[in-house]
């Protein structure tokens, strides 16, 4: 397997401060009282106590970051040995798990000839500018594979957090669905239909992943901030249960100020998928009622990232990695292109 590596910004980057819905970087307590300070203030984080509260949580955050492979390499040993799957077989990918729509469209990508336009034909349109949200799994996969995670969920096997912005969710690679699953699912599907629908933003050479699913409930995580992905492109299935509202919305790419756009609302149905640009910018609305899961793939071409890091913008500092890292190799880019901007 190709060696995969992180980029150290890993560690200081991106850190989400839910409270006040804003991204910061951490250097040092020196450099984040500096840049931060008037800004917390003035999103009434007023006193002192409140703004030491904040960096403790910083702090604790970079903590995780620090040693969050040697924990996850923990926790994967401990379900290993300990952990009984409800349904083994939805950790093996099956054509009988896809929708006869995704097949269809898999299939065509596959063929000679094939392109954007006829793949259009499949898709009929688009959800929002180069968002494209076709059915991808069967109900009853998606029945099925809920209910292996709320088994594991219930189960007292450790939990790793997804994400700073997910408080409630399974990292799919700490339970095993990494090689049976979601690898083959990337390389025989999706990295074909990408190949035509973002060839420049490394559609075509989607090379490693990380997936997670994420869960929203009443009392729970109710929404997602607007952001983007450590992606090249992402892959977003409703997989249920029941729930009402939670549509997604998507806007411009991230060098796009949110004064210059126009957000689209996307409707996301059970056993849908989702398929847009990593560094396009999105969020979930509140859900009123019910419970939701959606399974995330964020799909890493390293030919693309090896160029720039698309977290820190600056070129990859490269540290050691278990698994698929980052996406980042230690080869560099041949290519010249960037990830179009409309």
């Amino acid at each position: 397997m190709q060696r995969f590596y992180s980029c150290s910004c890993f560690c200081t980057d991106n850190i989400f401060l839910e409270e006040a819905r804003l991204h910061v970087r951490f250097l040092s307590e020196e450099q984040f009282r500096r840049d931060y300070r008037s800004i917390l203030r003035s999103l009434g984080c007023a006193t002192d106590a409140q703004f030491n509260s904040v960096l403790q949580k910083i702090k604790a955050e970079v903590e995780r970051r620090q040693n969050v492979e040697g924990r996850s390499a923990e926790r994967k040993a401990v379900i290993k040995e300990t952990y009984k799957p409800l349904h083994d077989h939805v950790y093996y990918l099956q054509e009988s798990y896809l929708s006869p729509e995704f097949l269809n469209i898999a299939r065509y990508c596959q063929t000679e000839g094939a392109s954007q336009e006829g793949l259009m034909d499949l898709i009929h349109s688009e959800a929002a500018p180069r968002v494209y949200r076709f059915p991808i799994f069967t109900k009853d996969f998606c029945r099925e594979f809920v209910e292996e995670l709320e088994n594991f969920e219930q189960s007292e096997a450790p939990k790793g957090r997804p994400n700073t912005m997910n408080n409630y969710g399974i990292l799919l690679d700490e339970l095993g669905f990494d090689e049976g699953l979601i690898t083959p699912l990337r390389e025989r599907y999706l990295r074909p239909l990408s190949s035509l629908l973002y060839p420049d933003c490394g559609g075509e050479w989607l090379d490693s992943h990380k997936a997670f699913v994420v869960k929203y409930a009443m009392h729970e995580d109710l929404d997602l901030s607007y952001h983007y992905d450590n992606a090249e492109v992402t892959l977003n299935v409703s997989l249920g249960k029941d729930f009402t509202e939670g549509n997604l919305y998507f806007g411009d790419m991230k060098e796009v100020p949110l004064s210059e756009t126009e957000c689209v609302e996307v409707e996301h149905h059970v056993a849908e998928a989702v398929l847009h640009r990593g560094q396009q910018m999105h969020g979930a609305l509140r859900i009123s009622s019910g419970l939701r899961w959606n399974l995330i793939i964020w799909m890493r071409a390293s030919r693309q990232r090896n160029r720039v890091c698309p977290m820190c913008g600056r070129t990859p500092r490269l540290q050691p990695s278990q698994g698929y890292g980052d996406g980042f190799t230690a080869e560099a880019s041949d290519s010249g292109w960037t990830c179009a901007l409309t």
